[in-house]
């Protein structure tokens, strides 16, 4: 049985609403019958069947954030968006809360196209994705799966089961310090199980300490300030479950990304921290692959990580426009 999900009217993003994009609210399931709850923009005046695209990210974030804000502008570039809401997270159904999986967020992806593809005003040929952040990498990894997805683009990715397993910047890529890191989850399960309930992890650090690096203060700055706080985000508050994300840990994505042979665009702020994750995905995509001159990977001058999530003078929204523009055709 489907579940009945609570869902906000109000207009609650973090960005304005732009009269020129008509709004509503959706619902879909996906394939393990948990129902997820979307944000659907849809360019005024449209006529006749549209490329779609579905937006989903950061990671940890909701769709009321950075992903709707993707989302209402490419629909007023002409394409019918929607931005969802991942399983356990934000309005969207599965229990427990907060948790995460390689498997069923790559699955939500693929349950958006599923909705998209079946919609009158949308042409089901021509459906792709944005993934941004950690949602970048799921976004490559739906691609590669789902033949349905002509075009696929990642902003300021995250490769969610390379950072887990290796740490960042692959500081802690040993056996031991994996091992290290799965004895602390592993005895955090046993005292969730005794407790009857999941521990969370904590969002984004609040205070900043001072010598926190740069990019936790990047972090700060959009999900613990008025630019980009709302109430749902886990970023923005509790954080995901200690054990969240623990079996990204073991199950690693982008593992035949090299067989993508839809479009493809990777871009990224040329001083984001996570920078690394975008230039080493886009080469390894183009080892071998059968339709290397589909894929794009631009890096942007002097942007850091969380420019790309709500910059409008920084994100290269017209770019991407003209990609999909050309792709979804």
């Amino acid at each position: 049985m489907a579940e009945t999900l609570t869902l906000t009217e109000v207009w609650d993003k973090t960005f304005p609403k732009d009269n020129a994009v008509h709004h509503r609210k959706v619902t879909f399931r996906n394939r393990y019958g948990i129902t997820l709850a979307a944000d659907l923009y849809e360019p005024e005046h449209a006529e006749g069947r549209l490329p779609a695209i579905a937006v989903c990210g950061p990671f940890g974030a909701v769709k009321e954030q950075a992903e709707g804000l993707y989302a209402q502008t490419m629909a007023k570039k002409g394409f019918l968006t929607i931005a969802f809401d991942p399983s356990f997270t934000g309005e969207s159904g599965g229990t427990p809360r907060y948790m995460a999986s390689p498997d069923i967020n790559t699955e939500d992806f693929q349950a958006a196209v599923d909705f998209l593809s079946v919609q009158d005003q949308v042409d089901p040929e021509k459906i792709g994705v944005i993934g941004i952040c950690g949602w970048g990498g799921l976004a490559l990894n739906a691609a590669a799966l789902d033949t349905r997805i002509k075009a696929a683009a990642a902003s300021t990715m995250y490769d969610m089961t390379r950072v887990n397993a290796k740490g960042y910047f692959d500081s802690e890529d040993s056996e031991e310090a994996r091992y290290e890191k799965r004895k602390a989850l592993n005895a955090q399960r046993t005292a969730d199980y005794k407790n009857g309930s999941y521990a969370l992890g904590g969002g984004v650090a609040d205070p900043v300490p001072d010598d926190a690096p740069f990019f936790v203060k990047d972090y700060f700055d959009y999900y613990k300030t008025s630019r980009g706080y709302h109430a749902r985000s886990l970023n923005s508050n509790g954080g995901w479950n200690v054990i969240g994300c623990m079996s990204f840990m073991n199950q690693p994505i982008l593992q035949y990304s090299s067989e993508i042979r839809s479009a493809v665009l990777i871009m990224h702020g040329e001083k984001a921290h996570s920078c690394y994750f975008s230039k080493d995905a886009y080469a390894d995509m183009l080892k071998g692959n059968p339709c290397p001159d589909n894929k794009e990977l631009l890096i942007i001058p002097d942007a850091v990580h969380t420019d790309l999530y709500d910059r409008t003078d920084i994100i290269p929204f017209d770019h991407m426009a003209e990609f999909f523009r050309k792709y979804l055709r």
